[in-house]
């Protein structure tokens, strides 16, 4: 398997991975996932990453599935490695740091579901996103229809799910399907000053379990998840992470929390911060 499919560099803190099929508009095969789990499991386990930062080369984010790949399949009459899209629905909510997508051009179908499933985006102008499933005969699929319904509310999650229309950059952003639309030249600047901005000030154990706390209570009770926020913020109490963000903002210096251990993860797993 190729590692170029997608480039995968560390820089201060932030794992960067970029989408690298310019030519084919970062168009998805199943060796391009398996790529992707295998930097992300990576990702959970270094503790050089504090970060991980998702884009694409060239002109698109990704367009989704390789359509050489959809005929493939097709004329296998459906037969698919079926583990690839069951992992990958949950594996970017498994990874236990902060999950950015910066995106750069279109992001249609999964490739949608890729910039979706980020913890937080930040979009180009240029960005552009279309759900497209229901245009080729598909089912909403990797679980977009849980994260559009989470993001942008059941009406508009149905709207772009049975449309498949595409959706510009300052729709996008009205939405909510994007934190914040800036020039394309601004656009890795923008995503590595909000990466930078939590590792110099965020416990990356905090993090995690906020993250986790996030995913978790979309489906409880509203007085469950007040129960076991409590419990979790008592052991947190007790954790050496309070000490020391207490002493630096008296001090008025940046924090020095202790990073992540490293898990023993395999591909899907999810995680479960200290």
């Amino acid at each position: 398997m190729s590692d170029d499919l997608i480039l995968w560099d560390i820089e201060d803190g932030v794992g960067i991975a970029t989408f690298n099929r310019p030519e084919r508009h970062n168009a998805q095969n199943q060796a391009f996932e398996r790529r992707y789990m295998e930097i992300l499991a990576e990702a959970d386990q270094n503790p050089d990453v504090r970060v991980v930062l998702v884009t694409g080369a060239g002109r698109a984010f990704c367009v989704g599935g390789d359509f050489d790949t959809l005929d493939e399949i097709a004329a296998a009459g459906g037969l698919f490695d079926e583990q690839l899209p069951r992992v990958l629905t949950r594996f970017n909510a498994s990874v236990r740091k902060p999950v950015i997508a910066a995106v750069n051009g279109a992001a249609a179908g999964s490739g949608m579901v890729y910039a979706l499933s980020a913890d937080v985006r930040f979009a180009s102008t240029q960005a552009k996103f279309a759900t497209g499933f229901a245009r080729l005969g598909l089912a909403a699929e990797r679980g977009v229809s849980w994260y559009l319904t989470q993001i942008v509310g059941l009406g508009t999650a149905l709207d772009l799910l049975l449309s498949g229309r595409v959706v510009l950059a300052d729709e996008a952003e009205r939405l909510g399907l994007v934190s914040r639309v800036v020039a394309p030249e601004h656009l890795l600047d923008t995503a590595l000053s909000w990466a930078h901005e939590v590792i110099g000030k965020c416990s990356p154990n905090a993090m995690a379990v906020i993250k986790a706390q996030c995913y978790r209570d979309t489906s409880l009770h509203l007085l469950q998840g007040i129960a076991e926020s409590a419990d979790i913020t008592f052991r947190l109490l007790r954790g050496p992470d309070l000490e020391e963000g207490v002493n630096a903002f008296r001090e008025k210096r940046p924090a020095k929390f202790a990073p992540l251990d490293p898990p023993s993860l395999t591909a899907g797993t999810p995680t479960n911060p200290r």
